[in-house]
């Protein structure tokens, strides 16, 4: 029975998910890494994440909590040849985005694009975004307006169309 639950709430939230933490984060490989250690999570976690308000909320913000505890790890370790210099990050696929706009997201602060994946992807209210932040709703209503704001100036800017 939990595994049926559990692959049904998967099926069903797997590809907001990704939508919302690739927002989040602005790379496709690792946003799917890190969905599906969120998911694994969840999966362990079953019984009490179900019980959720928003399941998948949980899971994004499990995606990125995961992200920011990789990110410690690594800043920590030692490259074996620091001679040799890292290869060029390649233009991440963009999962259904607009490359453009992916793009846009990333110049983001990380807080605004957490709220714009909660909001827009997630379609969560307010005061479910705040919850799942761990923040006030005042707090995500500010970083809401000021991503909109920030995005509106930039789409503005670079649409033809936009001048007639």
């Amino acid at each position: 029975m939990k595994q049926m639950e559990f692959q049904e709430f998967y099926e069903d939230g797997r590809d907001a998910c990704l939508r919302a933490v690739l927002a989040g984060v602005g790379d496709r490989q690792l946003a799917e890494d890190l969905v599906a250690e969120a998911f694994t999570r969840a999966y362990a976690a079953w019984p009490s994440v179900r019980r959720h308000p928003s399941p998948a909320a949980w899971v994004v913000r499990t995606a990125l909590n995961t992200r920011v505890s990789w990110w410690r790890r690594r800043r920590r370790e030692v490259p074996f040849d620091a001679g040799e210099a890292a290869p060029a990050p390649s233009p991440a696929d963009g999962g259904g985005l607009d490359p453009a706009l992916l793009a846009l997201l990333r110049g983001l602060p990380q807080r605004q694009r957490e709220v714009i994946a909660y909001r827009v992807f997630l379609d969560l209210d307010t005061r479910a975004t705040a919850a799942a932040m761990g923040v006030s709703p005042g707090t995500v209503t500010a970083h809401l307006s000021r991503a909109v704001a920030t995005l509106r100036g930039h789409l503005l800017l670079t649409d033809p169309e936009a001048g007639r």
